[in-house]
C-alpha cells in the first residue's frame, strides 16, 4: 500500500513540476507496477498518477490513448514477472517505450492534430521522435532507479531476516 502511495506521490510530482518534455516516471511506475505490486488493482497506481496530474495540468482529448498506453504497459509487467531477468527488463522497457509512443501519437493523429492521411500519420510520427528520445531516456533512467533500488533494498531486507 505505502510502496503504491509513494509512487503515485512521485509520478505527480514529477509530471507537475517544471521538467524536460516527456522526461517522467510514468511508464516505468506502470511497468514496476506489473511486475512487483500483487493486487488485483495494481493498474490503478499508475492510471491514478495519469488522472490526478491531467486534473491538475488539464485534460486534453488524447487521454484515452496516453491512458489506455499506461494500462497495457502495466500488463506488460504482469508478464515481465514470468520472465524477470535483466535482459528481458531491458527489452520490456523498450517495448514499453514503442508501445507508448506509437499509441499516444496515433492518438495526435486520430484526434486532428495532423492531416488524416497517410502522410499525416507518417508527419506527426515522425515529429515526435525527439519526444520519443527523451521518453525512452528517461524511461531507461527510471525503471533502473525504480527497479535497481527494489531489488536492493528487497536483498537488504532478506539478508536482515536472515540474519536473525
Amino acid at each position: 500500500m505505502w510502496l503504491g502511495i509513494l509512487f503515485i506521490a512521485i509520478g505527480i510530482f514529477a509530471r507537475v513540476i517544471p521538467h524536460v518534455p516527456n522526461f517522467s516516471p510514468l511508464a516505468a511506475v506502470a511497468l514496476f507496477s506489473g511486475l512487483y505490486i500483487n493486487k488485483k488493482h495494481g493498474y490503478l497506481i499508475p492510471l491514478a498518477i495519469y488522472i490526478i496530474s491531467d486534473a491538475i495540468l488539464g485534460f486534453h482529448n488524447t487521454v484515452a490513448f496516453t491512458w489506455l498506453s499506461i494500462i497495457i504497459i502495466y500488463f506488460l509487467g504482469i508478464k515481465l514477472r514470468q520472465r524477470k531477468t535483466a535482459v528481458n527488463t531491458i527489452v520490456y522497457t523498450l517495448f514499453s517505450s514503442l508501445l507508448f509512443f506509437i499509441v499516444t501519437n496515433f492518438g495526435v493523429w486520430a484526434m486532428g492534430w495532423y492531416p488524416p492521411t497517410i502522410d499525416g500519420l507518417i508527419r506527426c510520427y515522425v515529429l515526435a521522435l525527439p519526444f520519443f528520445r527523451m521518453s525512452l531516456i528517461a524511461n531507461f533512467a527510471y525503471v533502473f532507479v525504480f527497479f535497481g533500488s527494489y531489488e536492493y533494498f528487497l536483498s537488504r531486507y532478506k539478508l536482515a531476516r536472515q540474519a536473525f
